[in-house]
């Protein structure tokens, strides 16, 4: 063979192959690349927690649906002061959450009067603080609670409460002091058994305020407290209570 042919056909043959390398990953069908949720599993990462990502306004809302059932939420802790036995914070599924699928629920009865029930942030929040929540209140002899706190300290001794009572139909507003509540104000009006509520509260410095399905019920100045603290929910004795659509944000201004 002439040696230059010999050459030319050497060259082909490579530029061949080499075409065939490149082109070898593009030939890989889509499912043979792991999916995230197979990259998940693998790994080990959790479930989706019960916050949804904060949204342009600052806000956090926990929807407790990317919780597991029949079990307490992610991002939260369990606290109870006085009374005889826990209380019982589990997500679970209902019908008509105004969240769809899960909501947070309080299920334990224990009847003592002096039992509150706290589920609370795991890390401090900021002093000024906007909190809301839905809240149905389902069953209860001795209450029939829907709370929201605010600056509690470590042992939840010490806070802000802002509570609703089907058995009352009031909404009030407390301090806490050494486990000790405390009045401050108070508002008599509908809070429905069975019923889908929305209640808010707002911590300024010492100016607060609570709003009871989108109406402002009470406003109130008071000093015992100016720190920050973790923020959560609450119920009282025997309430069984569920909540949905928790939302925090730190504030600026009232």
């Amino acid at each position: 063979m002439i040696p230059s042919m010999r050459r030319t056909i050497l060259v082909m043959g490579a530029l061949v192959i080499g075409c065939k390398g490149q082109q070898e990953p593009s030939t890989l069908a889509p499912s043979a690349q792991p999916s995230a949720s197979a990259s998940a599993s693998a790994t080990g990462v959790d479930a989706a927690p019960s916050v949804r990502p904060k949204s342009q306004n600052g806000e956090q809302t926990f929807d407790f649906d990317g919780d597991e059932v029949q079990k307490p939420p992610s991002a939260f802790t369990a606290l109870r002061k006085g009374g005889n036995r826990d209380g019982k914070w589990v997500v679970q599924r209902e019908s008509d959450a105004t969240s769809k699928p899960n909501v947070v629920a309080q299920t334990d009865t224990d009847p003592s009067d002096t039992r509150f029930s706290l589920l609370l942030t795991k890390e401090s929040q900021a002093a000024n603080t906007a909190l809301s929540v839905k809240c149905k209140p389902v069953s209860g002899i001795v209450d029939q609670a829907c709370g929201l706190v605010c600056r509690v300290n470590d042992d939840a001794s010490n806070y802000y409460l802002a509570r609703a009572n089907a058995l009352e139909s009031n909404v009030r507003f407390y301090v806490v002091q050494n486990g000790v509540r405390k009045e401050l104000a108070s508002w008599s009006g509908p809070v429905k058994t069975g019923q889908w509520h929305r209640l808010s509260l707002n911590c300024h410095d010492s100016v607060f305020s609570v709003d009871w399905d989108e109406t402002r019920v009470i406003s109130k100045v008071d000093k015992t407290y100016a720190n920050r603290g973790k923020v959560g929910l609450w119920v009282k004795a025997d309430s069984v209570t569920y909540f949905d659509d928790f939302g925090i944000k730190e504030v600026a201004t009232l």
